[in-house]
């Protein structure tokens, strides 16, 4: 499993990073984590550091409110090993990060200073943060993956077409190469005109991460299930097989969940009843609204919200 993720992330960076023969190395700290010795890691690198100190750190402060693991005490430990490790090995003097890294980053900087005497620096970066402050991630709620297995590209294209207006000029700056002669002229955009500036964003970052050919598929299926169509093969389908129909059809609440429209039948049930969700235009209100095998074979576009589309057929 580690290693097969090793090689999902070389495929995702090396649209970003070089990793060519010479050029960039992608590390793995089982390498040196594999064969190391509690006893002789607590005697050599625990010693320099400071339970004290750790808990300071704003990283643990907020932990300890909800609780802190001891396998999450060792988070900073490890990390600044690596960092050790990685200067040793290629002679890495850098470490970037998140600004949420900043407690870890700086205990590897003093770590080298202490073991090795040498001087290696730290670099933070800002976070991507959802409208309400939160830190987009994979384990919070609208997270979105780089691996197109995780989300599509059109579910990519579509997360940034839909972001908040207050972040689109902050995402654009911070995600794309626009100029910024560009964006400044973007930022000045009103009401419904800030959806140019979401649509350039969305296709500039869905081109970074998967190219420009699924970035204009992605765009041209958003444009599609906007007007109506669905005659793109890019909007995202399920294909429902014959064991999902009973007597004859299948419940829309069933229907929602076997496409990934809703995570389970009680959220699927609030979607219907609070009037989120269209079939090939028409709202539909009533939980026990069926699908008949005939409307499946047709194909039949489910409209989740305002601007999520999902095609459903057999």
């Amino acid at each position: 499993t580690i290693d097969y993720n090793v090689s999902c992330f070389v495929k995702q960076m090396s649209r970003f990073i070089d990793f060519g023969e010479g050029k960039a190395i992608m590390a793995n700290n089982k390498d040196w984590l594999d064969n190391l010795n509690y006893i002789d890691f607590l005697r050599e690198i625990g010693v320099h550091f400071s339970v004290n100190k750790m808990l300071a750190a704003e990283c643990y402060k907020q932990r300890l409110e909800r609780g802190l693991s001891f396998f999450e005490l060792n988070y900073m430990i490890m990390q600044s090993y690596d960092f050790l490790m990685l200067n040793r090995k290629y002679g890495c003097t850098l470490q970037l990060g998140g600004n949420d890294q900043w407690s870890n980053i700086i205990s590897g900087v003093e770590l080298c200073r202490r073991i090795d005497q040498k001087d290696v620096y730290g670099l933070t970066l800002s976070l991507l943060l959802t409208p309400d402050g939160r830190k987009m991630g994979k384990t919070e709620k609208g997270a979105v993956w780089l691996d197109p297995d995780k989300t599509s590209p059109y579910d990519f294209y579509q997360y940034w077409r839909n972001v908040d207006d207050a972040s689109v000029i902050n995402s654009m700056n911070m995600l794309t190469f626009v100029p910024l002669e560009e964006i400044a002229e973007y930022a000045k955009l009103e009401g419904s005109d800030i959806n140019k500036a979401k649509e350039r964003l969305a296709y500039e970052v869905t081109k970074q991460v998967h190219g420009e050919e699924e970035a204009k598929k992605a765009e041209a299926a958003a444009k599609s299930a906007f007007f109506g169509s669905q005659d793109s093969d890019d909007i995202p389908s399920t294909a429902l097989g014959a064991d999902a129909i009973t007597d004859g059809g299948i419940n829309i609440l069933d229907l929602l969940v076997k496409a990934g429209l809703a995570p389970s039948k009680s959220e699927a049930r609030r979607l219907v009843t609070q009037g989120g969700i269209s079939a090939d235009g028409e709202k539909i209100t009533d939980v026990n609204f069926s699908f008949d095998e005939d409307s499946l074979k047709n194909g039949v576009m489910i409209k989740k919200g305002k601007k999520v589309y999902h095609k459903v057929s057999m």
